[in-house]
């Protein structure tokens, strides 16, 4: 396979991790949303940081069972980069419809990076980061 062929593999199962996680969102599935996530993965938002897959995953099942119940994430990936072999960064600007919206305010979108590994062959999540965009 050409050097073309295999970036473009990977951006598209790199994307295809993000299309995971938010489906799962939208399905209230917190076991789906944690996936294809690294066990020692770390997830920084605004004034709040999580360790390792099990406390990601008992977040979003909290949010699920009560204030995202019902909502879903717009979102728009924007660059997708491979610094390295088996390592992949995402960029994208997203925001979260909350039930019953049809469109989220402007104060909601934010700007996420996404760093995703290579391991023993499968694409994972390893950080994510949010910041308001």
């Amino acid at each position: 396979m050409s050097d073309t062929a295999v970036q473009t593999a990977d951006r598209e199962a790199v994307l295809g991790i993000l299309t995971g996680v938010y489906d799962a969102w939208a399905a209230n599935d917190a076991d789906a949303f944690i996936a294809d996530y690294d066990p020692d993965s770390t997830s920084v938002l605004p004034g709040e940081f999580r360790s390792g897959r099990d406390e990601v995953r008992a977040h979003m099942a909290a949010g699920f069972e009560g204030p995202l119940e019902g909502s879903k994430v717009l979102s728009n990936p924007q660059q997708v980069r491979f610094p390295i072999p088996d390592t992949a960064i995402v960029v994208s600007r997203d925001a979260i419809l909350m039930a019953g919206e049809s469109e989220p305010p402007q104060d909601r979108w934010v700007r996420s990076t996404w760093t995703m590994i290579r391991r023993d062959g499968r694409w994972l999540l390893t950080a994510f980061h949010t910041c308001p965009a």
